[in-house]
């Protein structure tokens, strides 16, 4: 079994990906191996080039295959934002419900409640400096009214996913058969089994 680091310190995040390369022929190691490495700047203007960054600077520093995404939310009548600032929006330790009233004020001042929006994540996979692999991810919604549901993590309870009439927050385990993290390390496991 080849090693595969997977780049990222959120326990959610490992989690789900976990379960998406299940079957793949790799052994998952985490970031809390290297407990003293610190996290590069994300300063990309675009989710490729902050998981490429991510992947690069991870291979580097750890001499492992790693693969790192970088995801978030963007809507439509917010032209596009959070977007890339997803995770930082609203200010470093701003909770996700003070995200989210953050969003449904700039909703309101646009007259726009119900926004079309999508996640997106896209993800790269590296091996010393070498790029071996990226791919994109989206899943397309609206805004929900309200926050919706306990499941999940992140902007979940706000995103409406039409086709089953609910949050992502309470699509449970059908969230990551349309999720976007879903459809890219679903593709990641295919090259991966196509490879080692």
């Amino acid at each position: 079994m080849t090693r595969l680091l997977v780049a990222t310190t959120n326990a959610d995040k490992v989690g789900e990906i976990r379960e998406l390369l299940a079957g793949a022929p790799v052994d998952l190691i985490t970031l809390s191996a290297w407990p003293h490495l610190t996290a590069p700047e994300e300063n990309g203007t675009t989710f490729e080039a902050n998981s490429r960054a991510k992947a690069l600077y991870y291979a580097q520093a750890t001499g492992e295959l790693t693969v790192a995404e970088d995801s978030g939310l963007e809507i439509d009548a917010l032209d596009g934002a959070p977007g890339v600032e997803s995770a930082r929006f609203g200010g470093a330790g701003t909770s996700y419900a003070e995200k989210f009233a953050l969003i449904y004020t700039a909703l309101r001042a646009r007259e726009a409640r119900d926004s079309a929006a999508r996640f997106v994540c896209a993800l790269a996979l590296v091996r010393g400096d070498q790029l071996l692999f990226e791919t994109r991810g989206t899943v397309e919604g609206r805004i929900a009214p309200e926050p919706r549901g306990h499941g999940g993590f992140g902007y979940d309870p706000i995103f409406f996913y039409p086709p089953y009439g609910v949050t992502l927050a309470e699509a449970g385990d059908r969230k990551a058969a349309v999720s976007h993290r879903g459809e890219a390390f679903r593709r990641l496991r295919t090259f991966l089994r196509s490879q080692f």
